[in-house]
């Protein structure tokens, strides 16, 4: 196990040069986006031909952050300062699992390097991870007011009268925020490790109670 220092965009050695267990310290501008944000992205640039004129604008700003980029599990809190612009009070991981269905989509579509949540994800993520050389990083679950201190800067955020602030693309620039690589891009999983010793443990009592 090691520990990286990385910022984004992040280059695709770089992301293979991570394994299972290494900490990282990430740096530069990353995207929040959970169910909703990850819908509209797979909806309206994935599967659409064409793209709807109305939606380009927003393609042509979150193109360049996702490639090589890192979208955050995340609903923040945010409060807004006397000036307009916006701050992170809270920045905890949600769920990841509930975008297994879209990830792989914007990994393979965007080149995205990295996808930032809690509990990890299934196999078309680690798939992805694989082929377009990605990783899956743990951020702590129960530590919102912490990471929030990694939060510098809330650049922007786009489509909060749609979605709702938590469920918004908000574009933020973070300062050494801790990671832990749960999934890399060698097929190496650690929730599915703690899935199958789970299910053999499982067995076992099974068996003896039999």
């Amino acid at each position: 196990m090691a520990t990286h220092t990385l910022a984004t965009p992040i280059a695709e050695a770089d992301a293979r040069a991570l394994q299972v267990g290494d900490t990282v310290l990430l740096s530069g501008t990353i995207v929040t986006g959970r169910d909703a944000a990850h819908k509209y992205l797979v909806e309206t640039f994935v599967k659409a031909d064409p793209i709807p004129e109305s939606e380009s604008p927003l393609l042509e700003a979150l193109r360049p952050l996702l490639h090589e980029g890192v979208i955050y599990h995340c609903g923040p809190v945010v409060g807004q300062n006397e000036d307009g612009s916006w701050r992170f009070i809270a920045a905890g991981p949600t769920t990841s699992i509930r975008a297994e269905i879209y990830v792989h989509r914007l990994i393979a579509h965007f080149g995205m390097r990295g996808v930032i949540g809690k509990g990890g994800m299934g196999p078309k993520t680690l798939s992805a991870c694989c082929e377009y050389g990605a990783v899956y990083l743990h951020a702590i679950g129960g530590a919102a007011s912490l990471i929030a201190n990694a939060v510098k800067e809330v650049v922007t955020v786009y489509k909060m009268e749609e979605f709702g602030a938590p469920e918004a693309f908000w574009v933020i620039r973070v300062e050494d925020f801790p990671l832990v690589v749960t999934m890399d891009s060698h097929g190496q999983s650690i929730h599915g490790d703690v899935e199958e010793a789970s299910a053999a443990a499982l067995r076992r009592l099974i068996d003896q109670h039999a």
